[in-house]
């Protein structure tokens, strides 16, 4: 194990250019993916590195937010005609600052049926 770590320690990045990174993109991911390390240059001045992504270190398993999350009991309750009303027609923009009373109001309005 040790030695895999020294070989893996003494071994360079490889250092490709940006016109390099773009046309060989799924070559280099691929390398990526294989453990390497890439340092992509512009004009030789190291600009980014690509690595790869450790995996996560469990798997994610379901249910696993039980009883943190809850939903109202009257969430999908059809609303009341004064909530609809307030919702409709309420002003989409109110001014808050001073001054700005000067700005208009957009109303949202129900098209009437045909």
């Amino acid at each position: 194990m040790t030695k895999l770590l020294v070989k893996l320690a003494c071994v360079p990045m490889a250092t490709v250019n940006i016109y390099e990174a773009k046309t060989q993109l799924s070559r280099l991911l691929k390398r990526a993916r294989a453990g390497e390390e890439i340092v992509i240059a512009d004009h030789g001045t190291p600009v980014a590195k690509l690595v790869p992504i450790d995996p996560p270190v469990t798997p994610r398993a379901l249910g696993g937010d039980r009883g943190r999350v809850w939903m109202a009991p009257d969430a999908f309750e059809p609303s009341s005609e004064q909530e609809l009303a307030a919702w409709y027609d309420a002003p989409l923009v109110t001014p808050t600052a001073p001054g700005a009373a000067h700005r208009s109001r957009r109303r949202v309005t129900r098209k009437q049926p045909r």
